[in-house]
């Protein structure tokens, strides 16, 4: 075994030697990291970000706390309006609509349609126009309207509640109501008086060139009228709002 005298200057050698390495070693990362930040702290950046993200929550949420303050106190004074004679008439003549628009289940006798294609066999050996063995958007709406015109107090198309601003649309081989697609048969019943429901529907001109192809030979689009003792019309559930498109300025 050596003994540490004759190890000293070894060491002292070697640090003689490892130290002015390192030092360059750090200069050369500084040197490095100063010219990829141009004079500039390298993560000021996130620190901005940070602030800039943190003002803009905080403004946020003093607008929104705004806005909830102003809500709050707008029910504040509608709630102490209940009471008026104003909201009580107005209540009241909510009342007596929300019946005839549809909003309310309507029970009683009725009067049900029901529509259907011809057969595709019937169609196929059809040599008129196939348009004339089809049930069209038109045919059901003729329906309908000749039951309103009757008197009924609620129509449904497939038990689908009509209201004032249905549309029935025909796209391709099927009909759309509120959204819903739907396949021949078609049931349309009428609730309200059914013998004025019937003598409306067999003498509508628009039904009765509906019938005429009911007759076409090898088999024609199909009608059927069944009275019945009670039928119910469910309240409408769907949407209110109306939608319309407007006119672009300029």
């Amino acid at each position: 075994m050596r003994s540490p005298s004759h190890s000293s200057p070894r060491r002292r050698r070697a640090w003689r030697v490892a130290t002015p390495a390192v030092v360059l070693l750090i200069g050369a990362l500084f040197a490095v990291s100063a010219e990829q930040s141009d004079g500039f702290d390298l993560r000021g950046g996130r620190l901005t970000d940070l602030a800039s993200v943190v003002r803009a929550e905080r403004d946020e949420a003093a607008q929104l706390t705004a806005e909830a303050g102003s809500l709050n106190a707008e029910v504040e004074a509608l709630s102490t309006q209940l009471g008026d004679r104003s909201v009580k008439r107005a209540q009241d003549e909510i009342a007596t609509l929300v019946d005839p628009a549809g909003l309310t289940e309507k029970t009683g006798p009725a009067v049900r349609v029901t529509l259907d294609d011809a057969s595709e066999e019937a169609r196929l050996a059809y040599e008129g126009d196939p348009n004339d063995l089809v049930v069209h958007q038109q045919d059901i709406q003729a329906v309908a309207n000749a039951m309103w015109n009757a008197g009924a107090v609620a129509v449904t198309i497939q038990g689908q509640r009509l209201i004032s601003t249905t549309g029935i649309k025909c796209e391709g081989n099927q009909v759309t109501l509120h959204g819903i697609p739907y396949s021949p048969p078609y049931e349309i019943v009428g609730i309200g008086d059914p013998a004025a429901l019937e003598a409306e529907l067999t003498t509508d001109p628009i039904l009765a060139t509906y019938r005429d192809y009911t007759y076409v030979p090898g088999g024609g689009v199909s009608w059927d009228m069944t009275r019945l003792d009670s039928a119910t019309a469910p309240a409408y559930d769907g949407l209110l709002d109306l939608t319309y498109a407007t006119p672009i300025e300029g």
